[in-house]
């Protein structure tokens, strides 16, 4: 890991121990309508994008934790989903750019697709459980976004009435601030990569070196004492 990440990193585990108190106080207050349990793997077939404070965070724990043959797997699955991920995006982006589709529509296809997890092992099991993305940690609560609500498929909160919901861009703005934060810190040459967003599948794949984060090392030297 980069040194001067782990302040952000801090951060950023702050905020998700935040999101977990207001997971679990939902799930207290409406325990027959949230139906996460062990080896439910709904959430992990899920089609989503990490901010890049989340993505270096996940690849950082990824490498800490997890070694040889597991590790080689991981990766190996990864690559697939990938692909499978790119594949689906870049027809989307052909759909909406033709004409074929609206982005609303097109939207919603993408959210109603499925593919499995690279973490996801075969007891249906997250293999960097207390390291996953904010996303895992609020599948099963409702959430809204852009007006629309969303809430796990396999949950029994009834529609039409009023839960406690999760705006999920005001979740993005505090990750976004995050993402630009490490770029603050590094003194990154690539002032918009604050704005990115990729893949689990990718975040797990990118060598994340100063190269990849436009960090001058020239800048990192402390200068020379002037006599």
């Amino acid at each position: 890991m980069i040194p001067e990440l782990e302040h952000v990193f801090k951060k950023y585990e702050a905020f998700v121990e935040q999101l977990d108190g207001v997971f679990e106080t939902v799930r207290q207050q409406y325990s027959d309508c949230v139906k996460c349990k062990l080896e439910c793997a709904d959430c992990c077939h899920a089609l989503f994008d990490l901010s890049l404070v989340e993505a270096l965070y996940i690849n950082s724990k990824f490498f800490e934790t997890l070694v040889g043959e597991k590790k080689s797997e991981i990766l190996e699955n990864a690559n697939k989903t990938d692909r499978q991920t790119y594949q689906l995006k870049r027809k989307a982006f052909k759909a909406v750019e033709s004409g074929e589709k609206s982005e609303e529509l097109v939207l919603l296809e993408m959210a109603a697709e499925r593919i499995r997890c690279p973490l996801l092992n075969k007891d249906n099991q997250c293999d960097l459980y207390a390291s996953r993305p904010v996303t895992c940690r609020l599948y099963g609560i409702p959430t809204a976004i852009g007006g629309r609500g969303h809430t796990c498929g396999l949950s029994a909160f009834n529609t039409g009435e009023s839960y406690p919901t999760v705006n999920l861009e005001q979740v993005h703005a505090k990750l976004h601030e995050l993402s630009c934060e490490i770029l603050e810190v590094l003194r990154s040459t690539h002032v918009k990569m604050g704005d990115v967003l990729m893949p689990l599948s990718m975040a797990l794949l990118t060598v994340f070196d100063e190269a990849y984060l436009g960090v001058d090392a020239d800048k990192k030297k402390p200068e020379a004492n002037k006599e």
